[in-house]
């Protein structure tokens, strides 16, 4: 694709995202940057949602794994359901009634001051970490497209790309984020749907009778797995999806943080219902993307790149013509900025809330507390990106999903060991608790095939890791201390 097009477009863009956050922003104090005043309608919020759940990393690394797993990450999908449902049941009624900001204040309420600290702390590497693999698909993309050709440096381009979003988050917070997410979440599902029409067109397939004629016998539709030495098995995929959404979600302060911009839990837990049904579709949709797509590319003698997360971009900027590549730079553009602008908003707020006690300032102390901490992770996203550029040299979705089952696994046992008991800990060791976890499940993980018969984990791992804390926490039983009683 010519790059003053890619230019063009990225410009056009982001001037549209950055008149949204002007309006949305004004009268804006620290209370609508934190929490929107709380009268966010919830079908903005659930629409708005898709792109942040989604990602760059959906838009790209699905389709392009398909070739390896085919259609058994819709297993995973599956699982999302009930996790969802947990969610929306037990975990949003807990944050409203506590009338939360960061949901970790929670934690310190159940367990104590150290057990707080920790909880926000493994939120802040986890989303750090995880933001920032998902804004560095989008660098490499936008790379290719556009900053490469006119030369310059990715150094550069992820500086330009992280400034972008700052400019139209610093002021309006997550206010602005409801709208604009809403705009990025209408783009991405436009252009993965007008992609499969356009490649369908491609292949001279008529309907959507003719398109899953073809995506069934491509052979790569397969969905369920019922092997146990199989890390594709059903029952491994569909439980870790249950608990990817728990954590990933309902215990994540970027995703928590737009459903308690509600005006009441029954909107929030309508927002969730709606959110579910259509994440479901979209996840379909992009597997039956990455299908055709190979079908294309089988029938045109196009080979395949090494790295699966490059075969999407390939085909639609070199291969698919002006109009698909149009639509997947808007694509993948709204998906990942739908995603990180959010992860922008939530780390500062939880940092802001949990570690620089910002509640208690004055407006004005408050304000430039914030602005600066926003500056803060915008620099720390820009080195782990480079870091991670450096180093990665996995299919990025699985990346992403091996750090979570590391770095999200104390927060599934402490959240878990505080809702179903009530049983008291010694705060003071929990911090050891949650950082001996990931380290014992990764050494589990390391020599399951070689203990448990030639069994491997796959996204299971989040499940030990959250076990292991569950009962640390219960071996910290405090038994001078009362029994926790829940907050009317």
């Amino acid at each position: 694709m010519n790059p003053y097009i890619s230019l063009v477009i990225l410009v056009v863009y982001f001037g549209m995202l950055i008149t949204v956050s002007i309006f949305t922003s004004r009268g804006a104090d620290t209370n609508t940057f934190f929490t929107a005043n709380r009268q966010s309608p919830w079908y903005l919020v659930a629409f708005g949602m898709i792109g942040t759940s989604l990602s760059g990393v959906t838009f790209v690394s699905v389709p392009g794994a398909v070739v390896n797993i085919q259609f058994s990450y819709f297993q995973v999908v599956i699982g999302y359901i009930l996790g969802y449902l947990v969610i929306g049941t037990v975990l949003m009624p807990l944050y409203y009634r506590l009338n939360l900001i960061s949901i970790y204040s929670y934690l310190e309420q159940r367990f104590g001051f150290w057990s707080y600290k920790t909880g926000s702390g493994f939120f802040l590497l986890s989303r750090t970490i995880g933001s920032a693999v998902r804004l560095y698909v989008a660098a490499q993309v936008l790379q290719l497209a556009l900053f490469k050709p006119l030369g310059i440096p990715f150094e550069v381009a992820v500086a330009i790309t992280i400034f972008l979003i700052w400019i139209y988050t610093f002021k309006g917070g997550v206010k602005t984020i409801i709208v604009t997410d809403t705009l990025q979440t209408f783009f991405l599902i436009t252009a993965v749907i007008l992609t499969i029409i356009l490649v369908s067109s491609e292949l001279n397939l008529n309907g959507i009778g003719d398109i899953w004629t073809s995506v069934q016998k491509s052979g790569y539709s397969k969905i369920f797995y019922w092997d146990t030495n199989d890390p594709k098995n059903f029952f491994k995929q569909f439980f870790a999806g249950v608990f990817i959404a728990i954590v990933m979600t309902g215990l994540d302060q970027d995703l928590m943080q737009k459903n308690l911009t509600c005006k009441n839990i029954g909107e929030a837990q309508k927002n969730m219902f709606w959110f579910v049904v259509v994440l479901v579709i979209v996840n379909f949709l992009f597997l039956s993307l990455g299908a055709l797509l190979y079908v294309y590319a089988e029938a045109q003698g196009i080979p395949t790149p090494a790295k699966t997360d490059d075969f999407y971009p390939m085909l639609a900027l070199n291969h698919l013509g002006l109009v698909v590549g149009i639509t997947f730079l808007l694509g993948i553009t709204a998906a990942t900025y739908a995603s990180s602008d959010s992860a922008l908003t939530a780390l500062t707020t939880a940092f802001c809330i949990d570690f620089m006690n910002i509640e208690k300032q004055p407006e004005a102390k408050r304000s430039s507390i914030k602005f600066w901490v926003h500056v803060g992770f915008s620099v720390v996203f820009y080195l782990v990106i480079l870091i991670f550029n450096r180093m990665n040299n996995k299919e990025v979705i699985t990346a992403v999903f091996d750090l979570a089952g590391y770095t999200y696994g104390p927060l599934l046992g402490l959240f878990s060991f505080g809702a179903f008991l009530k049983r008291p800990v010694k705060d003071r060791f929990v911090p050891v608790v949650c950082i001996l976890a990931p380290i014992l499940t990764y050494i589990i993980n390391d020599h399951s095939a070689e203990w448990f018969n030639g069994y491997k984990f796959g996204f299971e791992r989040l499940i030990i890791n959250g076990l292991i804390t569950f009962i640390g926490l219960w071996l910290l039983h405090d038994r001078t201390a009362r029994r926790y009683v829940p907050q009317a």
